[in-house]
């Protein structure tokens, strides 16, 4: 990584590690949950990215495997596992074994039907999860507790738990970050520009990809975990299409294939969205705004302003 990128990315890091010791000082201990659940959808926005924009695979299901991760949490605690050693890796197992067999069909198409097929399969789970009564149904279902790390680290205090989820994200941004740099990364970047030739130079295509679904379903899985483990709270509204359509938008204003796209569309979008609704009961008119603003002059997204200015610059 550029010693650009490095030294802003450790401030970054610094001030978000430091804002549960100053958040008190100001009276805003209620932003520390907030910027938790930006955090945890950054997370999951990047790893929609890893597929969307680094692989070009148009998927319209994500909130699908959230809402697994997120449910695979409830059927342990549900049944009195409350590890999250446990719940978190088999949360991220599930959601990306699930992905992987919706991928085995839905990568045998293209284009539009792609789109569709995810969709369909989304709203299956979405379905699943509504008619599961015993996780209380449509109604949702809250947790007993959150999940227990043991070696002394309460997650039931608001900024351990923060802490944590900030370490487990910044990790899994890492990692993805360098798998897109790695010779993987590589090939799945040239299946997005062009799939013909990749598959006439002897690269097996379909398990590229594949892989990179089930990754990326894997991740959004611990997202969900994260997600239901912060809220205490998890109901199948969470995996509606709905929630995967605005996964997408938070990409398309961050920018596609850009590995801080995912994390700052996110964050934008998550932050209007917090001040406008203080303001109008009318908030989706200028976050649509601001998306039709991005198409037309940031077409890259927000996180190729930085380097446009650079340019121009030079």
């Amino acid at each position: 990584m550029k010693k650009s990128v490095v030294i802003p990315t450790l401030v970054l890091l610094v001030a978000l590690a430091a804002f549960p010791l100053v958040a008190p000082l100001f009276g805003m201990e209620f932003y520390i949950g907030f910027v938790r659940r930006v955090l945890i959808m950054a997370l999951a926005a990047a790893s929609l990215n890893f597929i969307l924009g680094f692989g070009g695979m148009v998927a319209l299901g994500h909130a699908g495997f959230i809402g697994v991760g997120a449910y695979t949490v409830v059927a342990f605690a549900d049944a009195g596992v409350m590890s999250a050693w446990v719940l978190w890796p088999m949360a991220a197992l599930v959601a990306g074994l699930v992905a992987a067999l919706i991928g085995t069909v839905a990568l045998r198409t293209r284009g539009v039907y792609f789109i569709m097929t995810t969709l369909a399969f989304a709203q299956m789970l979405y379905f699943i999860a509504v008619s599961l009564r015993k996780y209380g149904g449509d109604d949702g279902y809250t947790l007993p507790a959150r999940p227990e790390l043991g070696r002394g680290i309460d997650l039931a205090n608001e900024s351990t738990f923060y802490w944590v989820v900030l370490v487990l994200v910044a990790l899994a941004l890492g990692w993805m970050h360098r798998a897109t740099r790695s010779r993987f990364g590589h090939a799945l970047m040239g299946i997005r520009d062009n799939e013909t030739r990749m598959r006439a130079l002897g690269y097996p295509v379909f398990r590229i990809q594949l892989v990179a679904f089930a990754i990326a379903g894997a991740v959004a899985g611990l997202a969900g975990a994260l997600l239901a483990g912060g809220n205490g709270f998890i109901s199948p509204g969470a995996m509606h299409w709905t929630q995967s359509a605005t996964l997408v938008v938070m990409v398309v204003i961050g920018g596609l294939g850009r590995s801080w796209g995912g994390p700052v569309g996110a964050a934008v979008w998550l932050l209007l969205e917090e001040v406008l609704k203080q303001y109008s009961e009318y908030w989706h008119l200028p976050l649509g705004l601001l998306l039709i603003a991005v198409a037309l002059w940031a077409p890259k997204g927000l996180a190729a302003l930085s380097r446009r200015k650079k340019a121009v610059t030079a």
